[in-house]
């Protein structure tokens, strides 16, 4: 008996041992290290740290800068303080700032009159535009924070449809062709008369027959997409384009203008512009948050390139003023009207420059450096080499629209042409090289932007232009945080009531969601907020639910088969994840689809939907499992609020 008795007190001490062995292992579950919950803290600190500019909005404000090199300064500064108080105009404040005069107003009315005002009187030099500045703190600012950049449906903005000259395209390509004609000719020491366009052809006069035959022998090979006759008898050459020719130069001429006009959109600074073709020769551009166009219609309708001519020092500069030019030479005029007597032979156009940056020479007068591409290198040092010493001429070319039209419709355009420059060619020059004389540090800085983002193929002029006011763009933010935040409160609401503390914990990871999608749309330089984007943004809400309801539900289940609270909270957290990964990262996937193929709103949803994707994960899972360890892990409880 006694044997009996002390088997039975062992098997019942080593099974209390065993439970309570177990107990000790369940509490240890759904710990997690400090480490792990200060990480996520920190994260949402961060994200809600970069989202609060949001909540500062924005300030009405004109903003003035120079037009064609003309830079604001200090007297400008003061001109408008004082058409402002002659007005009797309040304003919040007024700073200068890299050129330009940035005042900011108390409300839109007073931003109104003050536009009115100073377009009135500061002239034609300027540009006066609306702008909505953002009133986030300066200390804010320092660390880089700033609002989210909202797009043209929702910042208000402009829209403009362009039409390409495809007439002044063919015209272009025709000149060109000539020129290459000539250094063809001249390079195979092929002697000739003339090469001059005639109508829709290129006409090549010879001086022998022997001469006529290399002549055509040459350009048929090289030009392959050209129909060439010719004559014997008068010892003339024929080039004319083929259909298939002509098509090419109009879709060149669009295709490259678009990628120009992106090119110079990116100079602006513009958030998420929008540039692409409509039909066969007009081109849409948005560029949201511009209030006024004066600026931008400066940058994008300039057709500027520069030219680069031989000077003719051997003509009568006198008599060419007097009307009697040389028939190989042209005569221009610099910006104060000193006439310059150049050759008609054009050794480069800016067709070639692949780069062009404003700085100084050695003696700190303004400069424009410009590197040049293979071809273009190439054509430079072919006609610098024989040329040193002598003077060459750097010409401006602006193509300028005029209110007439030509028989077919197009808008004709006028050719401005300029001397900006005459320097002394010092030594063969090649695929970089300088040019000087350009005027102010703001005219060289002004013209290094145009020649970089690239000459346009054809003049482009605008034909319809759209504006989209800021109060129409308030009413659709106001409206899309109405849907979010019925969206948030609907579900709030049924989390609560379904799932009781730990829907709570769920509506934090929410809140933190939203909070996380917001602070890093506005860390991001290139993202952009769109109305298609806050539709984006309500699905992630749902989303971003539907992983805590896997979870919650799994828990629920485990409950139900007889295991421990903590075991519950465990394998829930642990066998839901598989599930949400696997959901989430097809809709990633799509999501990414959409941002690659899509344009314009579809990829503004795309954006908000993968970022909501990302940040969802985060707080349904990693977020809510924190609150939840912090709660109720490690712990031996008999009752669970979910």
């Amino acid at each position: 008996m006694t044997n009996v008795n002390e088997h039975f007190k062992r098997s019942n001490y080593k099974n209390k041992a065993h439970i309570q062995s177990i107990e000790k292992g369940q509490i240890v579950l759904n710990r997690y290290p400090l480490w792990k919950t200060l990480m996520v803290a920190l994260l949402v600190a961060l994200g809600a740290l970069y989202a609060t500019p949001n909540l500062y909005g924005e300030d009405p404000a004109v903003q003035v800068s120079g037009l064609r090199g003309v830079e604001a300064n200090v007297a400008t500064l003061d001109t408008i303080k004082g058409h402002l108080s002659d007005s009797n105009i309040d304003y919040a404040s007024i700073v200068l700032e890299k050129g330009q005069v940035l005042t900011r107003f108390k409300n839109t009315e007073d931003q109104l009159k003050g536009r009115d005002v100073l377009d009135d009187n500061l002239g034609k030099k300027y540009s006066v535009a609306l702008n909505l500045t953002p009133a986030t703190p300066s200390w804010l600012a320092a660390i880089g924070g700033s609002p989210m950049k909202l797009g043209l449906d929702l910042s208000g903005g402009v829209s403009f449809l362009m039409e390409v000259n495809m007439k002044e395209a063919i015209n272009k390509a025709k000149v060109g062709m000539v020129g290459d004609f000539r250094g063809d000719l001249l390079n195979e020491k092929i002697r000739y008369r003339s090469v001059k366009e005639d109508g829709d052809a290129i006409v090549v006069k010879f001086r022998k027959v022997e001469d006529l035959e290399k002549g055509q022998s040459l350009l048929k090979k090289r030009y392959r997409d050209l129909l060439i006759n010719t004559d014997d008898d008068t010892l003339t050459l024929t080039a004319q384009m083929t259909e298939l020719k002509l098509k090419e130069i109009r879709e060149y001429a669009l295709q490259q203008n678009i990628t120009i006009i992106r090119n110079r959109v990116n100079e602006l600074g513009v958030a998420e512009p929008l540039v692409q073709r409509q039909g066969k020769k007009h081109i849409v551009i948005e560029l949201p948050g511009v209030q006024d166009t004066a600026k931008a219609k400066e940058i994008l309708n300039a057709t500027a390139t520069i030219e680069f001519r031989l000077v003719d020092t051997e003509g009568d500069l006198s008599a060419a003023i007097n009307g009697r030019i040389p028939p190989s030479s042209i005569l221009l005029t610099d910006k104060d009207g000193k006439p310059t007597l150049l050759k008609k032979r054009i050794m480069l156009t800016g067709d070639h420059i692949t780069d062009a940056k404003s700085g100084f020479d050695e003696y700190s007068r303004p400069q424009v450096n410009i590197s040049l591409d293979s071809a273009g290198g190439s054509k430079m040092s072919n006609g610098t080499k024989s040329n040193i010493g002598k003077p060459m001429a750097t010409v401006f070319i602006e193509y300028k629209p005029t209110d007439r039209r030509d028989p077919e419709g197009n808008i004709i355009f006028e050719k401005v042409q300029e001397v900006i420059s005459v320097a002394t060619i010092q030594a063969r020059l090649g695929k970089s090289f300088r040019i000087t004389g350009s005027g102010s540090q703001a005219e060289a800085h002004n013209l290094a932007l145009l020649l970089r983002a690239g000459a346009l193929i054809a003049p482009i002029t605008i034909v319809e232009e759209r504006t989209v006011g800021p109060t129409l763009g308030a009413e659709n933010v106001q409206l899309g945080f109405q849907a979010i935040l019925m969206g948030f409160g609907l579900v709030f609401i049924f989390m609560v009531i379904y799932y009781r503390a730990f829907g709570v914990v769920a509506n934090l990871a929410l809140g933190a969601n939203l909070v996380l999608i917001v602070g890093i749309m506005s860390m991001i330089p290139g993202a952009t907020l769109t109305l298609p984007g806050m539709a984006g943004i309500v699905l992630t809400v749902g989303m971003a639910v539907d992983a805590n309801v896997l979870i919650f539900e799994r828990i629920r289940e485990e409950m139900r088969e007889g295991k421990t609270i903590q075991q519950a909270i465990h394998q829930g957290y642990e066998a839901a994840f598989s599930t949400i990964i696997d959901a989430n990262i097809t809709t990633l996937i799509a999501a990414l689809i959409l941002f690659a193929v899509g344009t314009g709103p579809v990829k503004g949803f795309a954006v908000t939907l993968s970022i909501g994707i990302l940040t969802s994960m985060f707080t349904s899972v990693v977020g809510t499992r924190a609150v939840v360890n912090a709660i109720w892990g490690g712990k031996s409880l008999k009752k669970l609020s979910i």
